[in-house]
């Protein structure tokens, strides 16, 4: 029987050598290949990763990153730092690949074929099931996609999941990663494991097609932005589809994109393609790359809370036997939407029915070597029968 299991904790203290101390309490003396931290952006990270650091077994490998909010099994929470020690059926390569805005595909590149080395893992062992990768980047750099092109080289087969590190105030772009004693900023880390236990990398968001389409008539130099959306000007076709002014579109507003958000369709999944807001010369900043005269469709939200539950509850414990860890990356579109409708409170309830659980409010999730957006990522193990 082949498992991988986990002890969780979580701790408000402010001082570093006190958080560590609780962290690692709490943690215990279990033998963990991993530990996984996400913590609280405002904290002296350098600090936190030292204090950290010297009180794991050496052999413990450490991977963090910075969010603009906290989940566990008791909710979601603000100024904290979660922690998580995987063991069991498990071994772990960790890579750090840096200047990803400079050159993302090299960065993510050098983060993969770093941990593949670690782990003794050839290229072409990675299709294999028994493989995975937890990737976390700076997400506020805006290049996951090309960084993705970077981890992908050596497998397209591989299986990567995860999501970017976040800071809750956005213009100080200031991110960063804990990758054993090092803490970094402008670079993505990768986490590959091998592991018998049965696992699966999942997603969730809460809309639903509704079989609408629209055409991406042209875009800018950058690719982010669509100048024309069905050969109109793309804010004001938008805003005719949704029935809205243009000045109501901003994803996190009531009635724009977080309600109709549009989706790459692909065999039957939906990966949420969000625009992100209408810029003052009539284009929309979408949060993916965007491919001149591809057609994208428009989703339609639901409950946001029951969603997410149906989630936790039922599809998760279908795919993974006997569900023992997870770690979520919860898109910050979500979490500014739950608390604009006032359902944050409800929709961070819904996490004691995940299997035990730390997560990050995520700057842009991964799934499949996909970025994505407004979407719950999970990475979880669970217990062969």
């Amino acid at each position: 029987m082949s498992s991988v299991q986990f002890v969780h904790a979580r701790t408000s203290a402010r001082d570093p050598g006190t958080a560590a101390e609780e962290l690692c309490r709490q943690l215990g003396s279990v033998n963990a290949p991993l530990v996984v931290m996400f913590a609280s952006r405002e904290r002296d990270q350098r600090a936190l990763n030292r204090a950290v650091r010297e009180r794991l077994p050496r052999e413990t490998r450490l991977l963090g990153a910075t969010t603009d909010g906290e989940i566990d099994r008791d909710g979601m929470h603000a100024g904290t730092v979660v922690a998580a020690a995987l063991h069991g059926d498990l071994e772990v390569g960790l890579g750090l690949g840096r200047d990803m805005s400079r050159d993302g595909l090299t960065a993510g590149e050098t983060a993969i074929r770093n941990a593949a080395r670690e782990l003794g893992a050839r290229p072409e062992d990675l299709a294999s099931r028994m493989y995975g990768a937890l990737v976390i980047d700076d997400g506020i750099r805006l290049c996951k996609e090309q960084v993705l092109l970077g981890v992908m080289s050596l497998n397209q087969a591989l299986l990567a999941v995860g999501g970017g590190a976040s800071d809750n105030e956005l213009e100080q772009r200031s991110a960063f990663l804990h990758v054993d004693g090092e803490v970094a900023t402008d670079a993505v880390a990768v986490a590959l494991f091998r592991t018998e236990a049965p696992w699966a990398a999942m997603r969730s968001h809460w809309y639903e097609p509704t079989g609408q389409t629209v055409r991406i008539t042209k875009v800018d130099h950058t690719a982010r932005r669509a100048l024309e959306i069905d050969g109109q000007p793309a804010a004001q076709r938008y805003a005719a589809l949704l029935g809205v002014g243009i000045d109501e579109l901003e994803f996190g507003k009531p009635n724009g994109f977080a309600v109709r958000p549009t989706a790459l369709k692909v065999g039957r999944e939906y990966f949420i393609r969000a625009p992100w807001k209408p810029l003052d010369d009539g284009s929309i900043l979408f949060a993916n790359m965007l491919e001149e005269d591809s057609e994208l469709e428009l989703v339609q939200i639901t409950d946001i809370v029951e969603s997410t539950r149906r989630f936790l509850e039922s599809e998760l414990p279908a795919r993974v036997p006997s569900p023992s860890a997870a770690l979520f990356f919860h898109s910050s579109g979500r979490k500014a939407y739950a608390e604009t409708t006032g359902r944050l409170g409800d929709l961070g309830g819904v996490f004691k029915a995940a299997p035990p659980c730390i997560g990050l409010t995520a700057h842009f999730e991964i799934h499949c070597g996909f970025q994505i957006n407004s979407t719950l990522t999970a990475l979880a193990f669970g217990t062969s029968p």
